[in-house]
C-alpha cells in the first residue's frame, strides 16, 4: 500500500509531521533546544531527499508551518515546502540547563534522567511542552477539514505532537523515535485519531 492511499471517514485528512535534518548537535546526540545551529553537509542532502517522500503524499493544498529555527527552516524550503508560514510553538522543548549535553552527561549527577520523565532544571517542564503542542493541533484541526497540513520542525516536539495527537499522556512520545529528516503521517481512522506511518525515510540511505 502506498503511503498516499489509506482512506478515513475525514475526508482523507493528513497532518504530516517533518523532522528537521542533521546538524552537528545532533549527530552528536547533544540536547539542541534554542541554540540555532544549521544543518551539516549531510543534513542539507536529509532535507533534500525528503522532499521525494512528500512529494508521493500528494498533499492537498498543504499549510506548512515551521519552527523559527534556522534548521527547521533550510529543512523546509529544501524539501520543497516554500510556501510556509512561521509558527513560534513548534520551536524544541527548551532544555534549560541541560542545552549542549548528551544524555550520558546529564545522567552523572541525574542517574536514569529522561527528557519525559526527569526534570529540566531551568528549562520547560513537561506540562508547558504538552499545552504548546495542543495549541499547535487545535489549530491544524480547523484546516484539516480542507487541506492536510505539514508541521516542520525538531525531534522531541514532533514527537509530543505525534503523542498527543493520538490522545496519549506526554510521556509516551518516549515511543516514537524520529530520525533526522523523518517524517509521520497523522490522521484519522473511522473519526480515530491514528498513525498511518512513522519515521519515513528515503531509500537511499542519506536520512539516519
Amino acid at each position: 500500500m502506498s503511503i498516499e492511499s489509506s482512506t478515513t471517514d475525514r475526508g482523507d485528512a493528513r497532518l504530516v509531521v517533518l523532522r528537521h535534518g542533521e546538524t552537528a548537535w545532533s549527530r552528536d546526540r547533544k540536547h539542541t533546544g534554542r541554540t540555532d545551529l544549521p544543518l551539516t553537509e549531510l543534513g542539507e542532502q536529509q532535507a533534500r531527499a525528503a522532499g521525494p517522500l512528500i512529494a508521493e503524499l500528494k498533499l492537498r493544498d498543504p499549510l506548512v508551518l515551521v519552527s523559527p529555527r534556522q534548521r527547521a527552516v533550510r529543512t523546509a524550503e529544501l524539501a520543497g515546502l516554500t510556501d510556509y508560514a512561521i509558527d513560534d510553538d513548534l520551536v524544541e522543548w527548551d532544555y534549560g540547563d541541560y542545552e549542549g549535553r548528551t544524555t550520558p552527561e546529564i545522567r552523572v549527577n541525574a542517574p536514569g534522567w529522561t527528557i519525559w520523565t526527569g526534570a529540566v532544571p531551568g528549562g520547560e517542564p513537561a506540562a508547558e511542552v504538552q499545552a504548546r503542542a495542543d495549541r499547535v493541533l487545535d489549530s491544524a484541526l480547523p484546516v484539516l477539514a480542507e487541506r492536510d497540513v505539514v508541521l516542520v520542525g525538531h525531534g522531541h516536539f514532533s514527537r509530543a505532537l505525534i503523542a498527543r495527537w493520538a490522545e496519549l499522556a506526554l510521556v509516551e512520545g518516549r515511543r516514537f523515535a524520529m530520525s533526522t529528516a523523518a517524517l509521520s503521517v497523522l490522521g484519522y481512522d473511522h473519526d480515530a485519531r491514528t498513525i498511518h506511518a512513522h519515521n519515513l525515510l528515503p531509500q537511499n540511505g542519506v536520512a539516519r
